[in-house]
């Protein structure tokens, strides 16, 4: 299916920018993962995104918002270091993924890096979540909040998780006993979405701010790790406010943090 044009979505931005674990490129430059309990590729050609999947397509066209005008938008993103990040992370977008899957996986994010992310995810998946065949290889779904609820954090050792496998659980157990209505979240105002977050043993205020962008699609939300910490301290004034960055504070900071940590691995 062709989705839409490599202006509009830049595949390998937005999947090698931090936001989501479970999309890779396999040799042939071809994206393969899994959306909504679906395998996908995701792969270009003559400047089109083309997306192969059982799914129903609508489902393309959320999981990428495509509905909104990035192009729009980013012209609000205005300074000469803003707007470099803008134009060198132009393509990317906000993924909007399901909420305990970002949840689970930004638990796991915590004082990691990406290709230690992946790994724990991918194997998460692999020992708790549904087989999906696909021709002789073997995909899986990500593990729903319930089936790992039942479990006591010593089984997640399989996953190498270290201490963030109890912090999985305390996050399962209280999507699953209703004291975190992540669809309600959704709804609600971005602080109290942040308050509630932070009340899961092991979310702070980074983990929250991540959860709230990428899986309660709060666009406001400005998550701030290393990387962003020196982008702000040497590129912005000292009294510098996401709030100023407006409602859509999130795609700029996925412009920011793009940019600065593509940067700093090249020096």
């Amino acid at each position: 299916m062709k989705l839409c044009s490599t202006q509009e979505l830049d595949i390998i931005k937005t999947f090698e920018c931090g936001q989501c674990f479970r999309w890779n490129c396999g040799d042939d430059g071809v994206y393969r993962g899994v959306v909504a309990g679906y395998y996908a590729e995701a792969s270009v050609k003559d400047g089109e995104v083309y997306i192969t999947s059982d799914a129903p397509e609508d489902i393309w066209q959320q999981y990428f918002d495509l509905g909104t005008d990035y192009a729009e938008i980013s012209r609000a993103f205005t300074g000469e270091y803003l707007s470099k990040c803008v134009e060198y992370g132009r393509g990317i977008r906000i993924l909007r993924q399901d909420s305990w899957e970002a949840l689970c996986s930004f638990i796991i994010s915590q004082c990691n890096n990406i290709s230690r992310i992946k790994g724990i995810v991918e194997r998460l998946c692999e020992n708790f979540g549904d087989p999906i065949c696909v021709g002789d290889k073997v995909y899986y779904t990500f593990p729903s909040a319930e089936r790992l609820a039942v479990l006591e954090p010593e089984k997640l050792a399989c996953i190498r998780s270290g201490y963030r496998a109890e912090y999985i659980i305390c996050a399962a157990r209280a999507v699953v006993g209703g004291e975190i209505d992540l669809e309600a979240l959704k709804k609600c105002d971005y602080k109290q979405a942040i308050k509630a977050l932070r009340s899961i043993r092991g979310v702070g205020e980074k983990v929250a701010n991540c959860v709230v962008l990428f899986g309660l699609w709060h666009m406001e939300a400005f998550p701030i790790d290393v990387w962003m910490k020196r982008a702000l301290k040497e590129n912005f004034p000292p009294d510098f406010e996401p709030e100023t960055l407006g409602e859509y504070a999130g795609l700029a900071q996925q412009y920011i943090f793009y940019y600065a940590r593509s940067m700093g691995r090249k020096k």
